[in-house]
């Protein structure tokens, strides 16, 4: 798969970086933080620059996220259709309203990079349940400049060692998201046993 990266940022330049941001901020799975990755790595051997490839996924993410939230705020209280039959989703979408409804701003930022799966649910929760934009926005920019600088950062830094990184990375987020959906199952438990 690395050669894969390597190839398309080769190959497209920083627009794929951007399309894979802006993609998975819509809620596709876009490895997007391989492709920041992959492009630090690429920054370090002088194949590309890093402000364009740090401009390219900070731009698409912040575009996409913004799309998503406006599709929140139009399309709320209709979000059902989204996780109709679909105990997972229905899961997520809760965990990331509850987000929103206890912390806003600070969930909204803490989501764009230390528990970067549930980001695009809260774009839609946040629009949903009405959010002040400037207020997402700010939250969101400030987000998506920690997961930029973080990634593509981590990429420059450890471009030999590109895969064992990724493999890191990719367990410690997901270690990170199953603690917050075991943190939050255990309050709601606790709730539920009162």
């Amino acid at each position: 798969m690395t050669e894969t990266l390597f190839t398309l940022i080769s190959s497209y330049g920083v627009w794929i970086i951007f399309g894979s941001t802006f993609l998975s901020c819509m809620m596709l799975p876009i490895p997007s933080s391989l492709m920041m990755l992959a492009g630090g790595a690429l920054v370090s051997v002088g194949d590309l620059v890093l402000i364009e490839v740090a401009s390219a996924a900070y731009a698409g993410a912040v575009i996409g996220d913004n799309i998503g939230f406006q599709i929140g705020r139009r399309a709320s209280g209709t979000l059902d259709w989204l996780t109709k039959d679909k105990p997972k989703r229905q899961a997520i979408l809760d965990r990331a309203r509850k987000t929103v409804d206890q912390n806003g701003g600070l969930g909204v930022f803490l989501s764009r990079w230390l528990f970067s799966p549930l980001g695009p649910w809260v774009n839609l929760v946040a629009g949903a349940t009405g959010l002040a934009w400037p207020r997402f926005a700010i939250w969101d920019a400030a987000g998506e400049a920690v997961w930029v600088t973080v990634y593509v950062g981590l990429g420059m830094a450890f471009a030999t060692s590109f895969v064992e990184v990724s493999d890191i990375i990719g367990n410690a987020v997901g270690f990170l998201s199953a603690g917050l959906v075991a943190l939050l199952m255990g309050r709601w438990l606790l709730r539920k046993l009162r």
